[in-house]
């Protein structure tokens, strides 16, 4: 170690080996406590500069620095960044399971011959016996123990194997210990300093605050499509979207390629190659975004990722923190945006259901506190800041938050938490949710009944004002997130008083919560095409191009003798009046349409749309449609492979377990959107050539589209429903496709 250093020699230090000026906030302090021999914490948001304050210590110390790190994506992204700015390949490397054993000699030798200065661990590697021999063998410097909230149950990253690691340092000698973590709670940071033993440690601990990053939830309808219309809207920029699942990760990954995203996947399920290179290709830019569960991005140096978006909620605040920390570590543009609805929150309870009653608790708070966060209408990086232990003053926010930059609507919720608590009470605090909002707005159900609810005196006591459902929701779960009421997990989500809720039933006083956006209503991600339209449109449809669609869809029909319906229908007119597409490409992605009727009928329809967007200056999206990832494994395809097989009908729908006229409907479905179906071979099989042409001769002349009619002008003893949709699919997929 060095003694006492000065300033001058780490300013030049830092300058030699990393080319920079100077330090960022306390990063000299933390590097002179080190070299001084202290044992040292480090609490600093990412982007801060956590690793140089022990990367500078090892190249200036005698020996080789351990850094204990938890993945191994993250120990090859430092390796080779230290790598870069030194000549001597072996100044840095890591020892973890990737490696064989030709290279774990090369490492070691490296390290027993001076070269290593930074020595990349698992923690799993530290508590092998060759490795803890080796380890006594050679000079250390000192350990780092990096991402150290993985040490503390309570921090968002807990893993077992990292409160082993102090017996493990006490076997090796004793050297100074530096802590780092991105997130530390004023709990987790008294955790961590326990379990290491460094209750004695200086404490450096940065403000949280990062001014760049703009923080932004939404409610969580159609996510996927959300998320490809954002990403699409910041073309070629960098960013990261989050998912707790794998499958989730690969879906949403194959629907951003699908659009033309250069995006990965990226999660614990892949090889540990195919991680590596999708790691590269996303630091060199040949990715412009990595789709991944929370196994990505820690430690990840890249400045400029300029959005993370959550497609779930994250477990704890912590782990939402420390993934949007990843957005503008170069205080560029930041956005971070995360999906939310409250049925996430419900699920994750359910799973944390088998666990043990302490581990249960712990990850009930931690959801708690993510609910609030989500739900807050106060200023999002306030609460936050207070979260980790920081007073923030929310105007220095500057609208840097959406509750600060677009304020809910709040409402005096008084009387309403008041009903809704004694309803809890009156009822005997036996009910979930689902329960209670249907005794305060007088829906009998089976469980109403056998609990006598329409006796209480709150019965139906919540139908004023035209309150619904909906607004008890909105209540019933502010009241959750407030902690008046809280949701015994063990008892299935029932509803029991907390001490906060019972003092306000005794003395209710003003309360104000939001009626804002509808969190409770889950993902909804369809299968068809979503449309996105931007400028005049926006969503809705423009009547004047309507009519003239329509007048035109008219005049084609009479050209060829067919009605309008079969060439587009009226739904198909509407979303062209909402999408303006001008091109054959674009007209084909409407739903209904599709290539073959593009090219069929398309060309006047596109020609006119185009003349009508010139004349009226209409702003276009410019990328107007989200193509969906066609569902291999789904009924659409099933159903068009085994007509191509000439399967008969009745057989299909059995063996899918279906009703035939729900099967047909399926098939309604296929040929509407634009798809040809040949089931020729059916119809020949249930009726002659005769009955197929009386049925195609009213199909062709009538302008209704509507079986019933058909069956009363054909006679419906004569004809079945069942003969006359299948003549209806045969004459849309003949001539309509």
């Amino acid at each position: 170690m060095i003694a006492e250093v000065e300033t001058k020699e780490l300013k030049s230090a830092v300058k030699k080996f990393f080319g920079f000026n100077g330090f960022k906030g306390n990063q000299e302090d933390i590097i002179k406590s080190l070299l001084n021999g202290n044992d040292t914490f480090v609490i600093m948001p990412t982007g801060g500069g956590k690793s140089l304050c022990y990367q500078l210590p090892a190249l200036l110390s005698e020996g080789t620095a351990i850094v204990v790190s938890p993945l191994i994506a993250l120990m090859k992204n430092q390796v080779d960044a230290i790598r870069g700015f030194s000549n001597e390949t072996g100044i840095a490397h890591f020892l973890n399971s990737s490696l064989n054993k030709g290279d774990i000699l090369q490492v070691k030798k490296d390290v027993l011959s001076g070269k290593t200065k930074l020595l990349y661990i698992a923690p799993e590697t530290l508590t092998k016996e060759d490795n803890l021999s080796f380890f006594k063998e050679i000079k250390i410097s000192f350990f780092a123990v990096d991402e150290a909230h993985c040490i503390s149950e309570w921090g968002h990253d807990f893993r077992p194997e990292y409160r082993r690691i102090r017996p493990m340092i006490d076997m090796v000698g004793g050297v100074p210990v530096m802590a780092l973590t991105a997130t530390a709670t004023p709990k987790v940071q008294q955790d961590i300093q326990k379990n290491l033993g460094m209750l004695g440690a200086d404490v450096f601990k940065s403000s949280f605050n990062r001014d760049n990053l703009y923080y932004d939830i939404r409610p969580k309808q159609n996510p996927i499509k959300e998320i490809i219309k954002y990403v699409k809207q910041n073309s070629g920029k960098s960013g990261i979207v989050y998912c707790l699942s794998r499958k989730k990760v690969e879906e949403i990954a194959e629907a951003l390629q699908v659009n033309g995203v250069r995006a990965a996947p990226y999660h614990a399920g892949l090889d540990a190659k195919e991680r590596a290179k999708t790691q590269d290709a996303f630091l060199m830019e040949d990715l412009h975004v990595i789709v991944a569960t929370i196994a990505f991005g820690m430690g990840i140096d890249k400045p400029d990722v300029r959005f993370v978006i959550h497609h779930d909620i994250p477990k704890s605040l912590e782990g939402y923190y420390q993934e949007t920390g990843r957005a503008g570590r170069d205080g560029g543009e930041g956005k971070c945006v995360t999906f939310y609805s409250y049925d996430d929150i419900m699920k994750l309870e359910k799973f944390m259901k088998d666990k043990p009653v302490a581990e249960q608790e712990i990850g009930k708070q931690m959801l708690q506190e993510t609910a609030s966060y989500a739900e807050t209408s106060s200023c999002r990086r306030k609460f936050l800041l207070h979260y980790f232990g920081e007073e923030f003053d929310d105007v220095r926010c500057n609208g840097m938050c959406d509750n600060c930059r677009h304020p809910k609507k709040k409402f005096e919720a008084k009387d309403d938490l008041a009903l809704a608590l004694q309803a809890v009470v009156e009822s005997k605090e036996k009910h979930k949710i689902k329960d209670i909002i249907n005794i305060l707005t007088g829906t009998l159900t089976a469980t109403g009944k056998s609990y006598k609810h329409n006796a209480l005196k709150t019965w139906g006591k919540g139908t004023e004002d035209d309150k619904d459902e909906k607004f008890w929701q909105a209540v019933m779960r502010q009241a959750i997130v407030n902690n008046f009421l809280n949701k015994d997990i063990e008892s299935y989500g029932v509803l029991r008083m907390t001490d906060k809720g019972k003092a306000f039933l005794k003395k209710p006083e003003s309360i104000k919560f939001t009626r804002d956006h509808d969190y409770v209503n889950g993902s909804k991600d369809q299968d068809d095409d979503v449309v996105i339209a931007s400028g005049k449109g926006g969503g809705a449809t423009d009547q004047t191009l309507y009519t003239m669609l329509k007048d035109l869809v008219k005049k084609e029909a009479k050209k060829v003798n067919l009605p309008p319906y079969v060439i587009f229908q009226e739904t198909s007119l509407e979303e062209m009046a909402t999408q303006y597409p001008v091109t054959l490409q674009e007209l084909a992605k409407i739903s209904g349409v599709g290539q073959g009727k593009a090219v069929k009928y398309g060309k006047q329809f596109v020609e006119l749309i185009k003349k009508y967007v010139e004349e009226n200056e209409i702003e276009r999206p410019v990328d107007m449609v989200i193509k969906s990832v066609v569902n291999k494994s789904g009924l659409k395809v099933y159903i068009i492979q085994n007509i191509d097989r000439k399967i008969s009908l009745p057989d299909m729908a059995k063996s899918k377990n279906l009703t035939l006229p729900k099967l047909l409907t399926e098939i309604e479905t296929i040929v509407e959107s634009g798809t040809k179906v040949n089931i020729n071979y059916y119809a020949d099989d249930i009726m002659d050539e005769e009955r197929q042409d009386e049925i195609l001769d009213y199909l062709k002349e009538t302008q209704v589209d509507d079986i019933q009619a058909a069956l009363k002008e054909l006679g419906e003893n004569e004809y079945s429903e069942e003969e006359v949709r299948v003549m209806r699919i045969k004459f849309l997929s003949d001539f309509g496709n």
